[in-house]
């Protein structure tokens, strides 16, 4: 349920009358010939489409405007081929709601020394032109990413792609409608907030339902969809045999895939991209929903437990950015800690609700009593997540603003088997070390709940932050709590400053 096929990123072109119309040829012939190259260059997400280039106020005015209204287009590339005089372009900066790149290129790789004459000076002045172009931008205090180097060179792909994996994500985040059903945990503050202000800032909707909602979605699953749903899980994932067909607990499974078939028709006709449940509200339900949520996180969609709606809108905007990517992303939670002094670790985990993108191996289909939310026991995937590069990613509301925290992880192997433990499991190391970590964590308000990812790292959260205009927090190897302190203390001072002043 997460397609960016259809989706663009608009090349657009600045340069002036001043240099005739053979040059301004052949800076469209340039551009055309960079934006097709990208496109076709196999390393980007999306499509890059070329825009005429903008040589008066009123041309960028109007591809900014365009821009706005495109459904499919997600953002531009801006590129300063000549000089570009920038008041030109504060009208439509003005008025573009899309993020936008700078990329800061040339045309040409090299210079050639021995026939460089003025009109190649003149044609090619990407130098100086982007600086214009530049100085605009921070002006307005614009927030962009600028992109360095030659447009075919593998590490600009990669920062292109990456800045256009947060773009997505933005796009699909305007958008975005999330179920809640029931409410907040009673008495939790981190999963609060402020739905309003959320909405103005990133664009999603929160619309709650009473449990009952669901289940009569839950109720209008036929027996024969029941059949099938529950064939499938015996051809996907290794069933234990009480569950199966003629086992004392088949029914618990059948219940499960009940539950799945009324949440992915409620969440379909609703056309919501993202979900909370909560174990306080189950009337009429008759097991805590886990396996369901499991399934739907895989297909794409985001999800918070416990009425957690911001975790939720975080889960669905890391699965778009990672989309197409080796590595899955989840809904988690840091649960307990190893502290053994050779090296401490986190054992991270959920009652139920942990998404099988992020598998080692075959899940494991099985039933265990639940203590709390006084239900059945209701089958769960259980796993142990792969090992390898990681990140856990928060959403915040601190009253004042919105604030991301990134804590970047090592998935490592259980030191012992966990045959007694009956969820899904991640078992890591925080960079730069567990004390650092959770105390930088812990300082900057960080939840317990978070989107965890191994497909996504930290560059597309931190542009996507930009796009967004919030503050982003990064705890990797080169934390150090005293650094940590004083920018916690300095963004408080400039976000409690800060006005767009144009």
């Amino acid at each position: 349920m997460i397609d960016i096929s259809n989706l663009e990123v608009w090349f657009v072109t600045g340069s002036q009358h001043l240099y005739g119309d053979a040059a301004l040829k052949q800076v469209a012939e340039h551009a055309q010939t960079m934006a097709l190259g990208l496109s076709q260059s196999g390393k980007l997400p999306v499509q890059v489409v070329f825009k005429p280039i903008v040589t008066t106020p009123q041309a960028i005015h109007d591809i900014c405007l365009d821009a706005n209204y495109a459904r499919n287009c997600i953002g531009l590339i801006t590129w300063m081929h000549t000089f570009s005089p920038a008041k030109m372009w504060i009208a439509g900066l003005n008025a573009l709601q899309k993020p936008f790149v700078h990329l800061h290129t040339q045309f040409n790789r090299e210079l050639p020394w021995s026939s460089i004459d003025m009109d190649f000076m003149n044609l090619n002045q990407s130098a100086h032109g982007d600086r214009e172009f530049g100085f605009i931008g921070s002006r307005m205090h614009l927030n962009r990413k600028v992109v360095t180097g030659f447009w075919q060179d593998e590490d600009v792909l990669c920062q292109l792609a990456t800045w256009m994996r947060a773009a997505c994500a933005w796009h699909d985040m305007h958008t975005a409608r999330i179920a809640r059903f029931g409410d907040n945990m009673r008495d939790v503050a981190v999963t609060e907030g402020d739905k309003v202000d959320a909405q103005i800032r990133f664009g999603f909707s929160v619309y709650g339902y009473g449990v009952g909602d669901l289940v009569r979605a839950v109720h209008a699953a036929t027996e024969g969809e029941i059949d099938r749903l529950v064939q499938e899980y015996d051809d996907r994932y290794a069933v234990e045999a009480c569950l199966r067909k003629g086992g004392e607990q088949h029914q618990a499974l059948r219940e499960a895939a009940r539950i799945e078939l009324g949440l992915r028709a409620f969440l379909e006709d609703g056309h919501f991209t993202a979900f909370t449940t909560t174990f306080e509200d189950l009337h009429g339900l008759t097991q805590l929903p886990g396996l369901a949520v499991q399934r739907l996180m895989a297909n794409g969609y985001g999800f918070g437990a416990e009425g957690d709606w911001k975790t939720a809108a975080l889960v669905r905007a890391i699965k778009v950015m990672g989309h197409g990517l080796t590595g899955g992303a989840s809904f988690m939670e840091d649960y307990t800690y190893d502290l053994k002094e050779s090296g401490p670790q986190v054992l991270g985990a959920h009652m139920l609700e942990v998404c099988e993108s992020i598998a080692a191996d075959k899940p494991a289909l099985q039933i265990y009593p639940l203590s709390i939310g006084g239900k059945s026991d209701p089958p769960r995937l259980l796993f142990n997540v792969c090992p390898g590069p990681g990140i856990n990613v928060t959403l915040l509301d601190m009253g004042s603003r919105f604030r991301l925290v990134a804590n970047v992880v090592e998935v490592v192997p259980p030191p012992e088997p966990l045959s007694r433990l009956p969820v899904a499991r991640a078992v890591w190391v925080p960079r730069p070390d567990l004390r650092t970590a959770a105390t930088a964590w812990i300082m900057a308000g960080g939840a317990h709940h978070t989107a965890f990812s191994q497909g996504v790292g930290r560059e597309p959260l931190e542009d996507f932050a930009d796009m967004a205009g919030v503050e982003f927090l990064l705890i990797d190897d080169q934390t150090r709590l005293s650094d940590f302190k004083k920018e916690l203390r300095w963004n408080e001072l400039y976000y409690s400053m800060a006005r767009p002043v144009h």
